[in-house]
C-alpha cells in the first residue's frame, strides 16, 4: 500500500467479553501475530457493554531515512594513515556467537526540528566515531592458506527490510558480520516519539563489552552536549579508548579455530517466549538488603566473612525470587550466571580498554538450599563466584588453553528453568548520557 492509510478490521458486534469459561468474564482482548501489521486498528466491542468499543492500534516505526556514518577527525593523528588489524581475543571470541549489544537511552523532547536534530547528532557521532575508529571498520576471516583482508567501509551497508524495534541489527548475531561483510559492527538508530526521543546503539559483542559501549555513548553525547553549546573547543572530558589488545602470553595472533566454515560455529537461538518487566530497587531497598546479607553471614560464622555488596545482596534476592516464582523442586539444581569484569581485577587491562574483558561466574545449589539457608547464604555463593571467576591467577591459566577447545556464549544454555543470568551493570553511566536538552529518562 502506498502512500498513508489506516486499516480497520473486526467488528464491535462480535461478542468477545460474553465468553465466560465458569470463572469469570475476560477482562480484555487481543489479536494475535499473524493479524498485526502497521497502521491496522483492530476493533473490539467494550468490556462495559452499553455501545462502548475497544481499540487495538498497531503502529510501527517509520524509517525517515539511512545513512553510512564515517569518522570525521577533529584533530590530526586521530585516525590511522594506513588500515590496521586488530586480532580478536579468546575474550572477544567467546562473545562472538552471541547477540549484539543493544542498549538506549530516553531523552526529553529536543528543541528546534526533528531534522537539524537528527544531523547535528550524526554529525557528532561521526567525530566520535573518529575516537573509536575500529567499530567502523569490518569483521574479516583470514583462511589458512590466504592473508586476512579487511572490508573498506565505503562498500555497501546492510539494512534490514523492516525495523521492528528501537534497535538497529536486531536480530542479529557477531558471527553474522563475519560471515557477510557488508554488516556493521556497530549502528545507531535515533528513534522520535511524540513526547521524546529514543537513541540507540547495537554493537557486535565479539568486537567489545558493555564498558566499551557506553564509553563510546558517553564520549557521543558529550560531543554534541558540546557542540550545542559554547565549548565545542574544550578538551572532553570523557578519555580516549585504548585499542592494544591484551593477549596473555603464548595465545597465537590470529587465534585459528577449528571449524571448516564460520557457519558451523554459530547456533542461531530459538526464543521462547517472554514476559518482560522492569524492577527498580530505590537506595533504601538496596541498602536493607545488603544489610540484611551480612547480617545474616555474620551471625552464621564459619568461614563465611566475606563483605557482601549491594548488588550480590540484589542479585541473591532476584534468584531466590525466580526459583521459588518457578516453584523448583528441592533438589533441583538451579544456577545464577553473572558477568565479571577484568579491568578492575588485572593489572594488564587499563580501564579505557576497547574490547571484552568479561569472563562468567556461575554459582550453583539447589533450589531447597537457596530457598532454606536465606539471602545471606545465596549471596555468599554469587560472592565466591564472582572471586574465582575474577582471580588473576586464574584467569590467566584459562585463556592460554581457549583456543584449543573453544567454548563460546549461546542463549540455548541458558533456556533453562534452573538457569537464572544476570548482565550489565549498575557501574555503568546510562543517566548522565546529556545530548544536550537533558540527562536520560530511563535506560532500555
Amino acid at each position: 500500500m502506498g502512500g498513508t492509510a489506516l486499516n480497520t478490521r473486526s467488528s464491535p458486534r462480535f461478542d468477545v467479553f460474553g465468553n465466560d469459561f465458569g470463572w469469570g468474564r475476560p477482562t480484555t482482548v487481543r489479536s494475535g501475530g499473524t493479524n498485526k501489521f502497521n497502521d491496522k486498528v483492530t476493533v473490539y466491542e467494550g468490556p462495559t457493554g452499553a455501545r462502548s468499543m475497544s481499540l487495538e492500534n498497531i503502529c510501527g516505526i517509520h524509517i525517515v531515512s539511512r545513512r553510512m556514518v564515517r569518522p570525521a577527525a577533529e584533530h590530526a593523528g586521530e585516525l590511522p594513515e594506513h588500515e590496521t588489524v586488530h586480532h580478536l581475543t579468546p575474550l572477544d571470541l567467546r562473545m562472538i556467537t552471541g547477540d549484539y549489544v543493544q542498549k538506549g537511552v530516553v531523552l526529553p523532547k529536543p528543541p528546534g526540528r526533528g531534522e537539524h536534530v537528527v544531523e547535528h547528532l550524526v554529525s557528532s557521532f561521526a567525530r566520535a566515531l573518529a575516537r573509536f575508529y575500529p567499530l567502523a571498520s569490518r569483521l574479516a576471516v583470514a583462511d589458512a592458506d590466504t592473508p586476512s583482508s579487511t572490508a573498506d567501509i565505503a562498500d555497501s551497508l546492510y539494512v534490514p527490510r523492516v525495523v521492528w524495534s528501537f534497535f538497529p541489527l536486531n536480530g542479529m548475531l557477531g558471527t553474522d558480520a563475519a560471515v557477510e561483510p557488508r554488516r556493521p559492527v556497530l549502528a545507531a538508530q535515533v528513534t522520535e516519539l511524540a513526547d521524546g526521543m529514543f537513541i540507540a546503539m547495537s554493537l557486535n559483542h565479539g568486537v567489545a563489552d558493555g564498558f566499551t559501549f557506553w564509553h563510546l555513548f558517553r564520549t557521543w553525547s558529550e560531543i554534541n552536549r558540546r557542540r550545542s553549546g559554547d565549548n565545542a573547543d574544550l578538551e572532553l572530558s570523557t578519555p580516549p579508548p585504548v585499542f592494544d589488545r591484551w593477549f596473555v602470553d603464548g595465545i597465537p595472533a590470529p587465534i585459528p579455530l577449528p571449524f571448516a566454515k564460520l557457519e558451523d560455529m554459530v547456533r542461531r537461538p530459538l526464543y521462547t517466549p517472554v514476559e518482560e518487566c522492569f524492577l527498580h530497587f530505590s537506595a533504601e531497598s538496596v541498602r536493607t538488603l545488603k544489610e540484611k546479607a551480612n547480617a545474616e553471614m555474620a551471625g552464621g560464622g564459619g568461614a563465611a566473612t566475606a563483605a557482601i555488596s549491594s548488588l550480590q545482596s540484589v542479585v541473591a534476592h532476584i534468584w531466590r525470587a525466580v526459583c521459588r516464582a518457578r516453584r523448583l523442586a528441592p533438589e533441583l539444581e538451579t544456577r545464577h550466571g553473572l558477568s565479571v569484569g577484568l579491568r578492575a581485577r588485572v593489572k594488564e587491562v587499563p580501564q579505557e580498554y576497547m574490547g571484552n574483558t568479561v569472563v562468567g561466574a556461575v554459582a550453583r545449589a539447589t533450589a531447597g538450599e537457596l530457598l532454606g539457608r536465606g539471602l545471606g547464604w545465596a549471596a555468599w555463593l554469587l560472592n565466591r563466584a564472582v572471586a574465582s571467576a575474577g582471580d588473576e591467577a586464574n584467569v590467566r591459566r584459562m585463556l592460554p588453553a581457549w583456543p584449543e577447545t573453544p567454548r563460546f556464549v549461546t542463549v540455548a544454555s541458558l533456556q533453562n528453568a534452573g538457569v537464572v543470568v544476570i548482565s550489565g551493570s549498575p557501574r555503568f553511566d546510562v543517566f548522565g548520557n546529556d545530548f544536550g536538552w537533558g540527562t536520560s529518562w530511563t535506560g532500555r
